[in-house]
């Protein structure tokens, strides 16, 4: 029998601005899972990083299921109703649209689910990011499933030999899910080629060629294509299955060591490092800089063990404190050049309207007389 995981996520407020939501808020949403999900869910596990909530599910309805989706959808409505009734800022940001309509796909909540037959020992990762963007994974999964020089599995086991199969989603695509299926190692500069781009090509899925097996899952939205304005960050979510078929736990964390600049920080418009943090660390720093917590759980028949805080061991210290220098290194650009994303990509409008006002007083000088003449 299918074994489920689904992780949803939203921001439905929080306390001071961007920073983290309020005990009482985080135990609504808790309450209201544990009650609600009797008979449906086997078992779930909610936590927050930065002002996003998220709720890790597990059961036998399958990807996509209306209850599924509807139990998170009424945990962060009851969640919003708290929010506003403490004045938290944001207070349902995250839910662009006013009803339930089976699937919270599209409707504000990051998803990531997949269906699995459990082997004996089934650990996972769940990771989830603040104040950043879907492909601030991209780096991370290439390393992680691609590259034996972060992960020594690729060549000493025979099966992960084999390679993965990485489904990118190109996110700019509205009309529907415009994905493309490339192979590990076979298309790996090709792979290369599509995620250097991570505001437009993402890694939605990984499956080990070997066995067919889902190894990952992401959530892939856009906010701003839902809600055709700026409404925050798309703070994704992620499930990694490891060890065995797939990379060891060490291997899929590694990357994270980089620090790597990824599309986020203040206002949702500037190139910021992906700081590693503890479970339910909030936000600070330039509204960031950008974060990635990861919870390990061992699952057995869709039980699920307590978390491990990954990010917690001594070694991410130093991680931390190179991600901080790094923040305030580029922070010292302001607006300049790198330190803010390219125009089609800034989050808030006010810059595009300035842009859009100037238009109208550039002018083409004409050419001195004497040039004119010797043309």
């Amino acid at each position: 029998m299918k074994t489920t995981l689904s992780v949803i996520k939203a921001d439905i407020g929080s306390i001071g601005g961007h920073i983290a939501p309020s005990q009482r808020l985080i135990d609504t949403v808790r309450e209201h899972v544990a009650q609600q999900g009797r008979g449906l869910l086997l078992d779930h596990f909610v936590s927050h990083t930065g002002d996003d909530i998220a709720i890790v599910m597990t059961h036998r309805r399958g990807a996509g299921h209306a209850d599924i989706h509807q139990l998170a959808w009424d945990a962060f409505v009851a969640g919003t109703a708290v929010a506003r009734e403490q004045g938290l800022y944001g207070a349902g940001q995250d839910l662009l649209k006013n009803a339930f309509s089976g699937n919270v796909r599209g409707m504000g909540p990051a998803v990531a689910e997949m269906d699995l037959d459990e082997r004996p020992n089934e650990p996972f990762l769940f990771f989830a990011a603040d104040k950043t963007d879907p492909g601030a994974f991209n780096l991370p999964l290439y390393l992680a499933f691609a590259d034996p020089m972060n992960t020594p599995g690729l060549i000493l086991s025979p099966k992960m030999g084999q390679g993965f199969r990485f489904t990118i989603m190109d996110v700019n695509h509205t009309q529907g899910d415009r994905v493309i299926e490339l192979e590990a190692p076979q298309d790996l500069h090709a792979i290369a080629a599509l995620l250097r781009d991570p505001e437009r090509y993402v890694v939605e899925s990984i499956h080990a060629r070997a066995t067919g097996e889902q190894a990952v899952a992401v959530a892939t939205s856009r906010l701003h294509n839902i809600a055709g304005k700026y409404t925050g960050k798309d703070d994704p979510v992620m499930l990694v299955r490891t060890q065995m078929n797939f990379p060891a736990t060490g291997e899929v964390l590694a990357p994270y060591a980089h620090g790597h600049y990824v599309a986020g920080g203040m206002r949702g418009s500037h190139n910021m490092p992906l700081m590693p943090v503890r479970q339910n660390t909030g936000t600070s720093y330039f509204d960031g800089p950008p974060l990635v917590s990861c919870a390990a759980f061992a699952m057995h028949e869709g039980k699920l063990t307590e978390a491990l805080d990954c990010f917690a061991h001594p070694f991410w210290d130093e991680v931390r404190s190179r991600c901080a220098s790094k923040a305030m290194e580029m922070r010292r650009q302001g607006f300049f050049g790198a330190a803010m994303l390219p125009m089609g990509e800034l989050e808030y409008t006010g810059i595009v309207e300035t842009l859009g006002a100037l238009e109208g007083r550039f002018r083409v000088r004409s050419a001195p007389a004497q040039e004119r003449a010797a043309a």
